[in-house]
């Protein structure tokens, strides 16, 4: 009976250790090269991230980020925006982005649709840090966001 009593110990107090320990081994490890937000959204060549506005707003706080308008036509740009390259010709036009190729980009357009196609098209080429602004302009605007016209 005594045994049983101190293997009951033993199992509580060390199992929950054991648990703790598988947990920590399964998160991604944080370097400056690998983003922790977002949600992955897989595709044929690889992945690309949708981001929040809220996300949006830290990284262009604390890192650097290619922010990118795709919109066609023409409707305004988020603060910050770094370029404008029409979506359905960003593969012709990949001079205008960083020659890493694991750069931070943002893509945004109006209303996350044009902004998802050119961020397909990015992974496909070899771009391996692509965000897309989920909801694109107007979830920004619905914070009360400005743009700038």
């Amino acid at each position: 009976m005594i045994k049983n009593k101190y293997w009951l110990v033993f199992l509580m107090v060390v199992t929950p250790l054991l648990l703790s320990a598988c947990q920590s081994a399964n998160k991604p490890i944080n370097n400056e090269n690998t983003l922790e937000i977002g949600k992955d959204v897989k595709v044929e060549s690889g992945s690309y991230k949708d981001i929040s506005v809220a996300e949006l707003q830290t990284l262009i706080d604390t890192k650097d980020v290619i922010l990118v308008n795709v919109h066609i036509p023409f409707e305004g740009n988020l603060p910050d925006t770094d370029l404008s390259i029409p979506y359905d010709i960003i593969s012709e036009k990949t001079d205008l982005l960083p020659d890493d190729k694991s750069a931070d980009i943002v893509l945004y357009c109006r209303s996350g649709n044009m902004s998802t196609t050119a961020s397909k098209e990015l992974v496909k080429l070899g771009y391996t840090n692509i965000l897309n602004l989920d909801g694109g302009m107007a979830a920004w605007e619905q914070l009360g966001l400005p743009i700038e016209r």
